[in-house]
């Protein structure tokens, strides 16, 4: 099995992980980078892009993140705020009015992004075709009734999340959310991630080999359920109109480099590289939490700011104020939190995980975890 990329001095024991998750038998084809404060330490990459092993991964790879996306749409949603285009504190409904039905009108955005908002999916039928299509599916998500009420705590909301995203940017912008994202951030700063990603980019995307057994879910209720287990509850994934279509909760593609590029962002308080994307006191209501607790769909207890997770089940690494999010299969991207004196946080690392053969677990990956630990080792 051929690894190549690059490791700095000092880092040579995330290698040596990477490669045991390869001799060990878990991987087909995977990615990971990181960055301390502006310093790419690690890009690795190994194994196939395709399922027939025939393909070398390579450095231009993309391989959809899925949930490892919602930060990186967070973080476009707080660039409309600091623009006085959105409000976190104001409700859903001030910008866009149907979706005070059945009793929503009072949930705010910041409660929305944080999975408080009661619709983590369709309890009764829809056709699931309608996941590819944002505006028609936001009709319908807009319709319905929560499953709990304001301030009752979190639910998360694998898929719905990045409609309630996309829908808010489309009512106060004549640019979508990936637009923004490739237009604004990506694009000027170099970093190979997209929230709807061109067909001439499809050639690049790895091949996924799905996992022999089912998920794992902790709850069996009506929220999961709607989320996660009817089989209306998510489109073809994979299919060209789902890479097409912009789903800021869940279709994001890109690069391990790229992921944990932009995830810098959270490590340097809104900065990546040179470049301002997010002012500091937005950065601060972007990441700090808005609900904490027992969550209905999830396993423990978590906690969310406005569309970043924070560590508390301890998977990406010691520290529990960690910002980060898993993605379905294994994916995932974090950053610790700053250190004190402020020249510490130029110390933090950033990173990224990304692979074609996935896990069943909704959050943790042994994988990831070996990665991130042995990164630690060297810091």
């Amino acid at each position: 099995m051929s690894i190549s990329g690059f490791t700095a001095a000092g880092f040579e024991p995330v290698r040596e992980a990477f490669e045991k998750n390869f001799t060990g038998g878990h991987e087909h084809g995977a990615s990971f980078a990181a960055f301390v404060g502006d310093e790419l330490v690690v890009d690795l990459r190994g194994g196939f892009a395709d399922r027939a092993g025939e393909i070398p991964w390579a450095e231009d790879t993309l391989c959809p993140v899925y949930s490892a996306t919602k930060p990186v749409g967070a973080m476009v949603i707080a660039t409309l705020v600091e623009r006085g285009k959105l409000d976190y504190d104001s409700p859903v409904a001030d910008y866009w009015p149907e979706f005070a039905a059945n009793g929503k009108g009072a949930f705010t955005v910041a409660e929305a992004l944080s999975h408080q908002a009661g619709i983590p999916g369709f309890p009764d039928p829809i056709d699931p075709s309608l996941w590819l299509d944002p505006p028609a599916l936001s009709v319908e998500l807009a319709k319905l009734k929560p499953m709990w009420g304001r301030g009752e705590g979190s639910g998360y909301h694998p898929l719905t999340w990045g409609y309630i995203a996309g829908e808010l940017v489309r009512r106060v912008s004549k640019r979508s959310l990936g637009t923004i994202l490739r237009e604004d951030i990506c694009k000027p700063l170099g970093i190979d991630f997209w929230i709807g990603l061109p067909e001439s980019e499809h050639g690049r995307v790895a091949q996924l080999l799905k996992p022999k057994t089912a998920a794992r879910f902790p709850h069996n209720n009506e929220a999961t359920r709607a989320a996660f287990l009817t089989p209306w509850a998510a489109a073809n994934r994979g299919a060209t109109e789902w890479r097409l279509a912009e789903i800021p909760s869940a279709n994001g593609h890109g690069t391990a480099a790229a992921l944990a590029r932009l995830y810098s962002a959270y490590a340097l308080k809104g900065r990546i590289g040179e470049t301002r994307v997010i002012a500091p006191v937005m950065w601060d209501e972007l990441t700090r939490a808005r609900v904490s607790g027992e969550d209905r769909v999830l396993p423990g207890t978590v906690a969310f700011g406005a569309g970043v997770m924070r560590n508390l089940p301890l998977i990406y690494g010691p520290n529990p104020s960690t910002l980060c999010h898993s993605g379905w299969g294994g994916s995932g991207a974090f950053r610790p939190p700053d250190t004190r004196p402020p020249a510490a946080s130029l110390l933090n690392p950033s990173g990224g995980y990304i692979m074609n053969r996935q896990g069943t677990h909704l959050l943790e990956d042994d994988r990831r975890s070996r990665l991130i630990d042995a990164l630690y080792r060297c810091l």
